[in-house]
């Protein structure tokens, strides 16, 4: 085969170089397909395409492409190493991140207590919530929440009146094991909410009956369980503590404190409350969940535990039959 030369002496380019813009294109594209097709078909057929491609420069083509590729992909590896790197080395420093819920162990709380005591207040001061987007109306079912406290994942069941009498007794009793079955197996905490002695709302809250009411609900075990929350620390002008509190107290305020063994917490219901000290009462309420959680663990209600009994007996009756179901086969 003669070479293409110009006068010159100069190789002249292959002859589907000499088209256009659109031929020079579509030669392109079938020199590819011809060139990867050929690898694999048998090498009588294959060598007559590849020498095609060769005459016609198209083998040229496909080794700059080639290249280019193996290129970009070298680029691609490299990028995937170094992101490897850096999520190791960035892990590594974050492994005890506050802010990643999922560093933490999850807390489970129920909040419960009589109406007017502050109870939807404080549940949207540890949502981060303002009182305007609280839902209006009187609860009457227990609802369910989620948020991060601290770095921990805290699962919140708002609580009815079940420790009043405007539910009604069939109510109270639906209500108060339904709260546990939304924070299964067992909340590590009932915050008791109630209005601090002395705050000047008009509702008056006796702390001991309340206490007798979550007794009956719940039996004597939740005595370990119970954080009392006093609300609407701002009616009292700052001129009380707890401990000032407890002293003046003439309810059951004392009693029931002395009942739990857990001495309350103080808050403020004030609408326009800063939110550094809504972040406050959110640490301090977190760091008492886990410190009642470390020595108590999850409460379980007793019907919870008879109910747990009679399902094993029930798998074991179940397995029982099928056992001599098969056995007669």
């Amino acid at each position: 085969m003669e070479c293409q030369c110009d006068k010159d002496g100069d190789v002249v380019p292959g002859w589907w170089m000499g088209g256009n813009s659109f031929q020079m294109g579509g030669f392109a594209v079938v020199g590819y397909l011809l060139y990867r097709f050929s690898q694999t078909l048998p090498a009588l057929i294959r060598w007559p395409i590849r020498l095609f491609c060769s005459l016609t420069g198209l083998s040229a083509l496909w080794g700059w492409v080639s290249h280019l590729v193996r290129t970009l992909r070298g680029i691609k590896r490299f990028i995937k190493f170094m992101s490897w790197m850096w999520r190791c080395i960035v892990g590594s420093s974050t492994d005890g991140d506050m802010s990643n819920p999922s560093s933490k162990p999850g807390l489970r709380l129920i909040l419960i207590g009589p109406a007017g005591g502050g109870r939807t207040t404080l549940l949207n001061t540890l949502l981060g919530n303002s009182d305007k987007n609280a839902p209006k109306g009187l609860l009457l079912n227990c609802t369910k929440q989620m948020t991060v406290l601290d770095g921990r994942e805290v699962t919140l069941i708002d609580t009815p009146d079940i420790l009043g009498s405007s539910l009604g007794i069939n109510r109270r009793a639906r209500e108060a094991l339904r709260s546990l079955q939304l924070v299964s197996p067992g909340p590590h905490a009932f915050l008791l909410v109630l209005q601090a002695p002395g705050s000047s709302m008009g509702i008056g809250h006796d702390a001991n009956q309340v206490m007798q009411a979550m007794l009956e609900l719940f039996g004597e075990g939740v005595l370990g369980h119970i954080i009392p929350v006093l609300t609407h620390a701002d009616r009292l002008d700052g001129r009380l503590t707890v401990d000032q509190l407890l002293e003046v107290d003439t309810g059951g305020l004392r009693r029931a404190v002395s009942l739990c063994g857990q001495k309350p917490e103080l808050v403020n219901n004030r609408p326009d409350c800063p939110p550094e000290e809504q972040s406050a009462t959110r640490r301090q309420l977190v760091e008492r969940v886990m410190e009642l959680k470390d020595v108590r663990g999850h409460f379980v209600h007793e019907l919870q535990r008879r109910e747990d009994r009679i399902k094993e007996e029930l798998l074991n009756d179940m397995a029982s039959a099928l056992a001599g179901k098969l056995g007669h086969m």
